[in-house]
């Protein structure tokens, strides 16, 4: 078992999955659900500004340049995202004088003396925002696979802007050789349901947890787990630490943070959802392996064990010297390592 786990272990390096343990090895073969983080994992996390649409007493210009002001401050894909836009666009954006993000709703700033919120329908609720005819664009926005956040100025709605991610290349096919492998594939992202439902659509998945806030996350892989499934979470933020470590086996994409990566048993390193196919390929593959080695040392020893210990002698006269028993045992590790080795001729697909 130790010879093969390790072999399993060099041929995932040698395919760009760095895994920790053999125990993480083990654990993947017996795998059937796979959490998979939206945003970076199965997007590229790097999301454009597309749509800017102010309130009929609000100037597009003016509203854009507020929320970018505010956004530079955020370390978020989506703030980046503005923030781009808006520079494309050549305006200079403003200080901060006070910046707040709140988890799962977005964020709050003072700029040019003016009160901006930024985000979900849960923050406007939250801070008495009316949202009146902007229900319907936010809906459309969201159908076309976009994300909308709603922009208040010092207590009242200004308008929309929106962004959109694209899907990584090789996501759908991950996800469709996932679920020929056996695999039930989530989707778990803080976005709404539409946009969520949208990306989904696009990829092949057919249950999506969506506004799954980032402390949530970690009791939504407990949840699966409680319905009696072994559980993989596959993810790239900071938030997405809890979740991956509160999974049966936590894979963190290379390109993401280190945090993630450090509360994680297996890092993908070119941070391809490929990875998690040729991990779970590669554990299985391994554990089949470890299974021959021990069926065949179950029927070696089962045949060797009474010829050594004389069962031949009242009827034939053998006895097995102690120099053949020796070598017959050698000759067992031989043929366990070289089963082994086998491990090394396995390509990705078999």
């Amino acid at each position: 078992t130790p010879m093969s786990l390790t072999t399993g272990i060099g041929l995932g390096a040698q395919n760009g999955i760095l895994i920790r343990s053999g125990d993480a090895l083990q654990t993947a073969e017996k795998l059937n659900t796979i959490i998979l983080d939206k945003t970076g994992t199965i997007t590229n996390g790097k999301p454009a500004l597309t749509d800017v649409i102010a309130a009929p007493d609000q100037d597009e210009e003016t509203l854009l340049r507020l929320a970018a002001s505010v956004e530079k401050s955020s370390e978020h894909p989506l703030a980046e995202a503005i923030v781009e836009g808006a520079q494309a666009r050549g305006m200079n954006l403003g200080d901060v004088e006070s910046f707040d993000a709140i988890p799962g709703h977005g964020v709050s700033a003072t700029v040019e003396g003016r009160h901006v919120l930024i985000g979900n329908l849960k923050l406007m609720n939250r801070e008495g925002v009316g949202i009146g005819n902007f229900e319907d664009p936010m809906k459309s926005l969201a159908n076309d696979g976009k994300t909308p956040m709603y922009v208040a100025l010092d207590g009242k709605l200004a308008g929309i802007i929106a962004v959109a991610d694209t899907v990584k290349e090789g996501s759908k096919s991950a996800i469709a050789a996932m679920k020929r492998m056996g695999l039930e594939v989530v989707m778990i992202t803080g976005d709404n349901e539409r946009t969520a439902n949208a990306i989904a659509r696009q990829v092949g998945v057919d249950r999506v947890l969506a506004e799954v806030l980032p402390q949530d996350k970690a009791f939504n892989v407990q949840k699966l787990q409680l319905e009696g499934k072994k559980v993989a979470m596959v993810g790239d933020g900071i938030n997405d630490a809890p979740a991956l470590a509160q999974a049966d086996v936590g894979l963190a994409i290379g390109t993401g943070t280190d945090v993630a990566i450090e509360a994680s048993d297996i890092t993908l390193i070119n941070g391809s959802l490929i990875g998690v196919v040729t991990a779970i390929q590669i554990s299985r593959a391994t554990m089949r392996n470890v299974y021959q080695n021990l069926f065949g040392a179950f029927i070696y020893n089962t045949a060797g064990l009474p010829i050594a210990l004389g069962v031949l002698y009242p009827f034939f006269g053998i006895l097995l010297s102690p120099l053949l028993a020796a070598l017959a045992m050698s000759f067992s590790s031989v043929t366990v390592i070289s089963n082994a080795n086998r491990l090394k001729s396995w390509k990705p697909g078999n």
